[in-house]
Formats: structure tokens, C-alpha cells, sequence
């Protein structure tokens, strides 16, 4: 077998990761985030969600979309991200196809928002370069968005996470249009206007190191 050459060997890259939460009061459940070929998605706009996607948008538990590529480089955050914060990681990894980076999480007084960032290619990106991205909310079209109390997980009301059945008559990933809430005069919601939310959700900044 011929021997690679330096020049030829698999170098690693290493990418520091920090996700702030711009929102107002709209806590982002753990946020989980891979490092996998161009191919693969979390999530696509007009598709029907996944059930892993339907487990995290409904409940904030995003382990099973990392267990869709268990080998991958990937990161899992041990606590919600709450409005004002942020929290750092870093990936890295030898293989030249795995450098596009998601990431996701849930907004959690929400029936089945969430928010992330959805393979962006980190190719280009050299050692010492900075990206910075800003996400949009989007609906995982799973759980009509109600509002009613008892529905939601978050702290907001404590109601129920993922369930099996699926009322959104969507059916699809769209873009979310944002939280009515008892505010305006939406009868029954259990959300004020606290919990609304405008895009952008999160600022995401990447590093090659």
C-alpha cells in the first residue's frame, strides 16, 4: 500500500461554536449541533419533519437527530438557553466532508417552533476566519399552533412536550409566523406578548482554528 504523502494527510480542523439567544422570552431548549457531509439535513422547507425533528420542535430534545449520524463530530448542550445568553463549544474533525455545521433547537413556549442553522458549509472557512449567522424561527408543522394552555412545554406553561399525533394540517417545515398570544386578543392562548419572537432568533458565530 503506498504511503500518503504530508501534504496528503487528513488535517484536523477545529471549530469553536458560540450560539446567542437574541430573544426576548423564548428560552431555547439544550441546543444540539454536527458536523456531516453536504447531503445530510436536520431539516428542509416543505418537507414533513422527521419524527426526530418532531421529538426536539414539540419537546426540546434534540438526541435524536445526533443519533441519525452517531459517528459524527457533535455537541449537546446540558442546559436550555435562555433570552441574553450564550454558550460556546467546539467541534472538530480530519474528514474534509464533514464540514457543514447544524444546528438546532427548540423555542420552548411554543407548540413545535425552533431555530437553528441548517448545514452551512464551513469548507472555505481558514484557520483564524470568523462566519456569523443569524436564524430564522421555523415551524416543524407537527402541532397546530394553539397556544392553549396545557400544550405548551415551556416555562410559560408547563404543558405537554412530543406527542405522537399530528394536527397540523401543514404537515410540512415552513417558516414560523410568530406567536399570536392572549395580548391580542387571541382567546384561550396561555403565551402573552412576552413570549413573541421576531427573526432573527439566534446569532451563531463560527471559528476555524
Amino acid at each position: 500500500m503506498m504511503a500518503l504523502s504530508a501534504c496528503e494527510l487528513p488535517s484536523d480542523q477545529e471549530y469553536s461554536i458560540s450560539i446567542t439567544n437574541l430573544t426576548h422570552s423564548q428560552p431555547l431548549s439544550p441546543p444540539v449541533a454536527m458536523l456531516h457531509k453536504k447531503k445530510f439535513s436536520f431539516w428542509s422547507v416543505g418537507k414533513e419533519a422527521s419524527e426526530a425533528l418532531e421529538i426536539m420542535a414539540e419537546g426540546g430534545d434534540g438526541s435524536g437527530l445526533l443519533a441519525l449520524k452517531p459517528g459524527n463530530p457533535q455537541y449537546q448542550a446540558t442546559a436550555p438557553l435562555i433570552p441574553g445568553e450564550s454558550v460556546e463549544f467546539r467541534l472538530d474533525t480530519t474528514r474534509d466532508n464533514l464540514k457543514n455545521l447544524s444546528i438546532a433547537g427548540m423555542l420552548v413556549n411554543t407548540n413545535d417552533a425552533f431555530s437553528g442553522v441548517n448545514g452551512i458549509e464551513l469548507l472555505d472557512l481558514e484557520e483564524g476566519q470568523s462566519s456569523v449567522h443569524y436564524t430564522y424561527a421555523y415551524d416543524a408543522g407537527t402541532e397546530f399552533n394553539s397556544e392553549l394552555t396545557g400544550t405548551i412545554p415551556g416555562p410559560a406553561d408547563g404543558g405537554e412536550g412530543f406527542n405522537t399525533a399530528r394536527d397540523d394540517i401543514t404537515n410540512v417545515v415552513t417558516h414560523h409566523g410568530g406567536i399570536v398570544s392572549v395580548d391580542d386578543n387571541f382567546t384561550g392562548s396561555t403565551l402573552n406578548s412576552a413570549q413573541r419572537f421576531d427573526n432573527p432568533t439566534l446569532r451563531i458565530v463560527v471559528t476555524a482554528h
